[in-house]
Order: C-alpha cells, then structure tokens, then sequence
C-alpha cells in the first residue's frame, strides 16, 4: 500500500502502520514536512508503543496536528487470552468483524511469535484446523504489523521472554498475500521499527511458486517451505495446491530465490507433518531424501495435533524416531518438533480463528 496525494483528498484517515520508513518519508513530504520526521514518528510508534499523536513531544504541535487530519495509529484488539500449561500464549484479535489467532511459544533461549497473514486459508491442507475454515481475506499490512505491536506491548509490561523471533506460520498462506506480508517484513526488520535480523523471521509457505519471484524484489527472507510429502500423488490430496505448483517446480522456485539469499544462507526448513501410515514409511523417508538432495535444508517433523474431525491419526514415536535417523544418516539435520500448546489448540495446525474456540 503506497500514500500518495490522492489519500489527502479522502476522508478515511491513512493507517500508519501501513507505511514503511520510505514510504513514511513520502508521506510527510505530501503533507509539507521534513521526511527525517519519519525516523522521530517510528519510533515513537514502534519503540515507545505510543499511538496518541499528543503524546509525540519531540515534533511541533503543527505537524502532530496534520497527523491527527490526515493519518491515525489504528491497533487491532485483543479479545481474548489463553494460556497453555507449557507456557504457550494464544490470543484472539478483533480484525473489523472477524477473529484471528496469534500465538507466542516460549522456549529456554528464545520466544517465537507465530502471525497470522489471512482471515482463513484458502489452500486448504486436508490435515489442517485452518484449511478447513472459511476463507475472508488477506490481513493488511497494519493488520500483520499490529499483531507484532499489540504482543510485543505486552511483553514489555508482563516481563514474558522477550520475542526473538517471528514466524509467518499462523492463520493463512504468506505467499497469497505476498505484497502485504513483504512490506510488513520490511518494517519488521527496520532498526526504526522492530530490528529484527532476516534470519529472525520465517515465512512459512506451501509454496506459491509465481510469488517468489515477487517476494524477492520486495525482501530477502528465511523461508520454511510446507512440503509434508515425498512425491506428487500424495501432495496432491493432502496439500491440494500442489496439483497447480508441483514439487518440481516448487524446488526450482526455491533455488532461484535462494541464490544470493543472506537469509537462507545456511539452507531453508522443510516441514514435514507426520500422518500415521500415510507418509511415514521407511521407504518416504528415502524418497524425501532423492528429492532434497541438490537443497540445501534442515528438516522438520511435526507430530501431526489432533483436530476433531478429521480423518488422521499422528505416527508413532518408534515411526518418527525412525524416520528421523534414516534423514540423519544420509546427512539431513533433523529436528523432530516438541507439540506446544495443543492444551489451548494452539499447536500447528489447529488455529481456527472462532470466538468460541
């Protein structure tokens, strides 16, 4: 979303956290001001957490007035908080009339937040809570953004393990929202804004295959690419995107981003959801390494979270354990995935977005 002239004309008043730092400079130039206002205003907005114009006292009373006219600080809602045994945080927020979910998972050394970029999910995984939802429509940048600045808020005031890293593996698929979510991890990564490093903040995606080419003239970023199976006939009725992207050209989509890539430098995360007797075969496991032996990666496997109703079951821990050290003795760092905050249907998977939830 870029401010131009135009925006002066309308009554709705322009988002701040919509804007990137450039874009906030171009902002302040149409309205008659210096742009290295920019740099005061952010951080305001993204260090000291204020949305009140009036309360920005290093700027003059002149420009706090134009922001009040032509701009607002609009932060979604939090309705509702739960709390996992294992210290896992899941919030319900208000986005106009409809409900997304945003989860913080503590850990010793780090805490992830894990964002939502959709109302629903129109890929719909047949193993997956999302999927199964009724999709609405892509968030707005200010609507990624304010989930990071509502928790990261009350991280400060709860004293909770600081958030070290973000994930882009909420509510939605990142890559159908491509534009949004790019400009939001311009901001996320902006020393304005949030600072966070390119290799703090993951995209996790299903693979979009013409979105990449897009994603790389907006940001370089870490990729986590949703593969969950070794060949096509499976992906395609269990990630039913794979029937227009195949894995064919899925990989080669994630080799042409990668090059050059400072995010990816030590190679992408493949998830891998383990389905009891669907795709956890000793013989799966051989196959996913033929596939990914010109990709450099690191793979996990996820215990697929129980959701009611749908026809799965996760594999056994003998099964996985397994699987895991077929992919480590063939040279595949491996990480089978701990399961946080199933207890408040936070785990992967099983956000859904409802009131009542």
């Amino acid at each position: 979303m870029f401010f131009s002239k135009n925006h002066l004309k309308n009554e709705q008043p322009i988002n701040l956290l919509d804007l990137t730092r450039d874009q906030m400079k171009k902002f302040l130039v149409d309205i008659n001001e210096k742009p290295f206002r920019a740099n005061q205003i952010m951080k305001w907005i993204y260090h000291n957490f204020c949305d009140d114009f009036e309360k920005m006292t290093n700027i003059s009373k002149s420009l706090r007035n134009k922001l009040k006219k032509f701009s607002e600080i609009k932060i979604p809602k939090i309705i509702k908080e739960e709390k996992s045994i294992d210290g896992t945080i899941k919030w319900l927020i208000l986005i106009s009339t409809q409900y997304i979910e945003t989860v913080y998972i503590p850990e010793k050394n780090r805490g992830t937040l894990c964002v939502s970029s959709q109302i629903g999910c129109p890929v719909k995984c047949s193993f997956c809570a999302t999927g199964q939802q009724k999709f609405y429509r892509n968030l707005l940048t200010s609507e990624i953004i304010g989930q990071i600045w509502l928790i990261k808020n009350i991280q400060n005031k709860k004293k909770i393990l600081p958030i070290t890293n973000i994930v882009f593996m909420g509510m939605g698929e990142p890559l159908l929202n491509v534009n949004n979510v790019g400009q939001a991890i311009l901001i996320i990564l902006d020393d304005y804004c949030f600072g966070f490093s390119k290799r703090r903040v993951t995209i996790s995606t299903t693979g979009i295959v013409p979105a990449f080419k897009k994603l790389k003239k907006i940001v370089d970023v870490a990729l986590a690419i949703s593969l969950h199976a070794s060949n096509d006939a499976l992906r395609n009725k269990i990630v039913p995107i794979n029937k227009k992207y195949n894995i064919c050209n899925l990989l080669n989509a994630i080799k042409e981003y990668t090059k050059n890539s400072y995010a990816n430098k030590k190679g992408i995360t493949i998830e891998y959801v383990m389905l009891n007797n669907i795709n956890d075969s000793e013989e799966d496991a051989h196959k996913l390494i033929i596939l990914l032996k010109k990709i450099p990666s690191k793979i996990n496997l996820i215990p697929w979270n129980f959701i009611k109703g749908l026809p799965y079951k996760t594999s056994s821990y003998e099964k996985i354990f397994r699987f895991s050290e077929i992919l480590m003795k063939n040279g595949f760092f491996t990480v089978i995935r701990k399961t946080k905050g199933s207890d408040i249907n936070a785990s992967c998977g099983q956000l859904i977005g409802e009131k009542n939830s």
